[in-house]
């Protein structure tokens, strides 16, 4: 996965105009510097270790994944036909990033990394559905004092 600091500066400015337009206004909320925050993974690509169950389709449930995980221990379980799986096959960080949060938590930009990540799977499925899902997780990153979460959505 590149960071866009590893891009030349053209290139760097080509993605964020493109990506990342700002946007107006000023935060609703405040908070400590993502330097001192604990920051945990929500994903939507129907991760899960080998040992646990596989999605099936409109799974609303959620897997726990340990801190610790190696990508190489996930496994995809995604049930949607349309979803290309080679990114993750070849690279788990595209939908789990575990690597770089580590890498910034070695370079002081994060203050940690949350014990415990949560993997959905993002198909087939309506928002009042995953409602549910949505508490349980909200309530187990607050019992972890995560106070930033990396949204990856799939």
């Amino acid at each position: 996965m590149v960071r866009l600091l590893d891009l030349p500066e053209v290139e760097r400015r080509h993605l964020l105009s493109k990506a990342c337009v700002p946007l107006p206004g000023e935060p609703f909320v405040t908070g400590r510097p993502l330097r001192e925050r604990r920051v945990a993974i929500v994903t939507t690509a129907g991760l899960h270790r080998r040992d646990q169950p596989a999605f099936q389709i409109a799974d609303t449930g959620y897997r726990v994944l340990p801190g610790e995980v190696a990508g190489r221990d996930l496994v995809m379980s995604h049930t949607s036909v349309n979803f290309d799986r080679t990114g993750f096959q070849q690279d788990s960080n595209v939908v789990f990033p575990i690597d770089r949060l580590r890498e910034l938590e070695a370079e002081g930009a994060i203050g940690s990394i949350a014990a415990y990540h949560y993997a959905l799977m993002g198909a087939l499925w309506e928002p009042p559905e995953i409602e549910a899902t949505a508490r349980a997780i909200a309530g187990f990153l607050k019992q972890d004092q995560v106070d930033a979460a990396l949204l990856v959505p799939v």
